[in-house]
């Protein structure tokens, strides 16, 4: 396998699959940081290469680079991909099509939308399959993404969705958490009891909402006593449309990831 682009979700997977087993020995990486190579080499003993170099011979080519850098990427490695090669592309907003159109029809793509947490193995990815790839294709991106956390496979049509919601999906919650952490600290609670208390709720209630399998409006409902603390507050947040702003934001991310498939 060759991994191209060894940034943070680059090493997230790095990382993923050698805790599933697979051999440094038949990893390679590249990054156009020649300390951030050496770095990796350190840390997990793979190998290290050009780009074109990398991909010679690689039966996976995984590329995890910035989505206004892909098609310099592509027309470099293009030539080097021999027919029956997987890419599996982590770009953000680009298109099988697009990545089709630059490498040779033998080459199958699949689409990845993974997210951070995957950092900590509980991330969620969402996959599609390009015109050539087949379902054996899909199943070998689903077991190596499984090594980071969940894994679903949708129709290419829903990736700007999966964009919005799991893809970014973190970057609101935390958002939440440090408004979250804010108010306590406004309430004259200590910055790391305030940290605490918001964030064991987070991961306490997602916990519940998962293993319980409970609708989040009933779940919400069994906090929220008829005229009691939490049924202030939703009305609160309520007055200050924070539902519509939900919407709009996932929204406006979706219309982003768009925009990015036809740069």
């Amino acid at each position: 396998m060759a991994i191209l682009g060894a940034g943070v979700m680059g090493e997230t997977l790095l990382a993923g699959l050698l805790r599933a087993g697979w051999s440094a020995d038949d990893v390679v990486v590249t990054d156009r940081r020649p300390e951030r190579c050496q770095e990796l080499v350190a840390r997990y003993g793979v190998g290290v290469a050009g780009n074109a170099d990398a991909v010679e011979g690689a039966e996976t080519v995984v590329v995890v680079v910035k989505p206004q850098d892909l098609d310099d990427l592509l027309d470099e490695i293009g030539p080097r991909l021999a027919d029956g090669v997987l890419l599996v592309s982590l770009c953000a907003g680009v298109t099988t099509a697009r990545i089709e159109s630059r490498v040779g029809p033998g080459v199958a793509v699949v689409r990845v939308m993974p997210n951070t947490p995957a950092q900590v193995s509980q991330g969620m990815a969402a996959i599609s399959a390009g015109a050539h790839a087949s379902a054996d294709d899909l199943a070998r991106v689903h077991t190596m993404l499984a090594a980071t956390g969940r894994v679903v496979t949708v129709p290419e049509r829903y990736q700007d969705a999966v964009t919005a919601i799991s893809g970014s999906g973190p970057a609101y919650l935390f958002y939440v958490v440090e408004s979250m952490i804010e108010a306590g600290v406004q309430l004259g609670l200590p910055r790391d009891t305030s940290t605490e208390l918001v964030v064991q709720t987070m991961l306490g209630s997602a916990t519940l909402l998962s293993q319980t399998g409970g609708h989040p409006t009933e779940l919400r409902e069994m906090v929220t006593s008829p005229g009691g603390t939490t049924a202030a507050a939703v009305r609160t947040l309520e007055q200050h449309g924070v539902r519509a702003a939900f919407m709009a934001a996932i929204e406006a991310a979706r219309d982003r990831s768009q925009l990015l498939s036809g740069e």
